[in-house]
């Protein structure tokens, strides 16, 4: 009797243990970011007219203090309204990166509209281009290869 106890024991750590190490989380892909700003108007101007992102609908009940964008097919970007502190990022740290067709299209177009930004070569010779929001969030451009 005490070995089948030993021996029940025994299964029930091994069956826990390997289920435990066989669970994952499963995040199978991106959804969407969410930014808080300051001025849900005039970061949803950037969004929707400097980025060109599509707008998407909001519930009635959050149009005045959300903006949600599409990126690309499946990705979104949420606006929340609520900050109170400034963003300070520099290339180096917290940003997010889109694909864009041309480099060339997307420095020219950034320059007619007189938007500051800083471009770099990166160590593997990919040009980045980077802007900040009307909060100070980093936006990284990259060239779709």
């Amino acid at each position: 009797m005490k070995s089948f106890f030993r021996y029940t024991f025994c299964l029930v750590l091994f069956t826990s243990g390997s289920a435990f190490a066989q669970d994952k989380i499963g995040i199978v892909k991106h959804n969407h970011i969410a930014l808080q700003v300051a001025d849900i108007q005039a970061s949803a101007k950037f969004y929707g007219e400097v980025l060109q992102l599509d707008r998407l609908e909001v519930p009635d009940n959050l149009k005045a203090i959300r903006a949600w964008f599409k990126i690309g097919t499946d990705q979104q970007i949420h606006l929340l309204a609520g900050r109170t502190q400034p963003v300070v990022n520099d290339r180096n740290g917290s940003h997010f990166a889109v694909f864009v067709a041309s480099m060339e299209k997307a420095e020219a177009y950034l320059t007619k509209l007189k938007l500051p930004f800083h471009k770099q070569v990166r160590f593997d010779g990919v040009v980045q281009i980077y802007l900040a929001d009307p909060d100070g969030y980093l936006v990284e451009l990259n060239e779709w290869k």
